[in-house]
């Protein structure tokens, strides 16, 4: 027994030495594997979430002039004819990066199945699991690397878990949880990143190899959960994985163009993420849901917005990384063209505009149009499925490949009813 017991600490200590050992820079030389196969650098996603349904007629299709204006002024772009919002004018000077769609037109009005919809590109479907878009393209691409092929900065994931892909391509979480607020700065750490001894490390392996005995559970989606959340903590504790999310490494007058809010630090750690080879990240801004005093707070957000989002693509363009990386901006819906009596904006599927930029994207596009007043879509209407359909095709992936789901039924990357848009590709 004693032997036994010798024999399971031992190898337990071992396998913590070796996973220390094999984690010390294991990320480098896979990120070189990868490019010797494929001859270009993985593609990847950062996805910027508006969330809460961001007004969009205030941002990206004002109409100025008429009553569902409401104060904001139009500026012109460095693109001839694209005008957007004045309090994005950091973003304005660097128009020829990006493109607009201005025809989304979606059917919930509902955040919570809104989300759903954005960020699977399915409407729930009974008993199916459906994974995050982001879920899918870190499956995809599947890079072998120390640090979790999907993170999110910033609030709570709308689909928290792997969905059929299974619990390793969760979203890995940093800062606040609480999409109510975004993380203060202080917040874009990931807790419990501090190294422990072999030792100590061979101990929790440990009780925790004991405590499964003890309870015989059998295989699960719970247990297998718990071995990928302990999985990706051994790799995480790597100093070198860990420091990707350490922003005191940068410049500080890099983090001060990026702004000092969570939002522009999160989208510089974006940057740093890509940088290493993660495959999917989303950044979170928060307080879009404006019934209420909609213009002074979209233009606080637009400010922010436009500090981080602009140094984003101008730091990824410098470093050579725009051409690999994707970026997807948009909310879950939009708000009403008409004012409400508390000077806010309501919500508003019906249309609606979102940008996206960098990789398999024409910079430089306008995508679809909508009437005088924003009511309605003029044309090139644009659902969800048709975005998915897109954005799957800029970052070199198969909308139509399939996977199979837990129901046993295959299930493809995007809607079989989306048609990617072929003027932005």
């Amino acid at each position: 027994m004693v032997h036994q017991q010798f024999s399971r600490r031992t190898a337990l200590k071992n396998l913590a030495l070796g996973v220390s050992a094999w984690s010390t820079s294991s990320w480098l030389p896979a990120l070189a594997d990868v490019a010797a196969v494929t001859e270009k650098k993985t593609r990847s996603v950062i996805l910027i979430w508006l969330n809460g349904g961001p007004a969009t007629i205030d941002l990206w299709d004002l109409k100025s002039g008429h009553q569902n204006g409401g104060p904001f002024k139009e500026i012109e772009t460095k693109v001839p004819g694209m005008k957007i919002s004045e309090h994005l004018p950091d973003l304005a000077a660097q128009a020829s990066d990006f493109s607009l769609i201005r025809s989304m037109s979606t059917r919930e009005g509902d955040h919570s199945r809104a989300r759903f919809v954005s960020m699977t590109g399915y409407t729930p479907q009974g008993a199916i699991k459906f994974p995050a878009f982001g879920s899918l393209v870190a499956h995809e691409f599947n890079v072998e690397n120390d640090i979790p092929s999907y993170v999110h900065i910033g609030g709570r994931p709308a689909v928290s878990g792997g969905g059929f892909l299974g619990p390793q391509f969760a979203p890995f979480v940093v800062g606040s949880r609480s999409r109510r607020r975004g993380p203060d700065s202080s917040d874009l750490k990931v807790a419990d990143l501090a190294p422990v001894s072999p030792d100590q490390q061979s101990e929790r392996l440990q009780l925790q190899s004991e405590l499964r005995s003890l309870s015989a559970m059998p295989t699960s989606l719970v247990t297998d959960a718990l071995d990928s959340a302990r999985e990706r903590a051994l790799r995480l504790m790597n100093p070198k994985a860990a420091s990707v999310f350490n922003l005191e490494e940068e410049a500080a007058s890099l983090r001060e163009a990026y702004g000092s809010s969570s939002f522009g630090q999160g989208c510089l750690m974006a940057r740093r993420l890509v940088e290493r080879g993660v495959s999917f990240v989303e950044v979170s801004l928060n307080g879009w849901d404006t019934h209420s005093n909609n213009f002074e707070r979209v233009k606080e957000l637009s400010q922010t917005l436009d500090r981080g989002c602009a140094t984003l693509l101008k730091d990824l363009r410098e470093r050579g990384l725009l051409k690999d990386t994707l970026i997807v901006c948009q909310g879950e819906f939009g708000r009403t063209p008409s004012i409400n009596g508390q000077d806010g904006r309501d919500h508003w599927p019906a249309s609606w505009a979102m940008m996206l930029a960098g990789a398999g994207i024409r910079g430089g596009q306008v995508i679809g149009e909508t009437s005088h007043d924003g009511r309605e879509i003029k044309a090139k209407p644009t659902r969800t499925a048709d975005l998915m359909a897109t954005i799957f095709r800029g970052i070199g992936l198969d909308p139509r490949k399939q996977n199979m789901s837990n129901v046993g039924r295959p299930i493809r990357l995007a809607d079989p009813d989306g048609t990617p848009i072929e003027e932005l590709l």
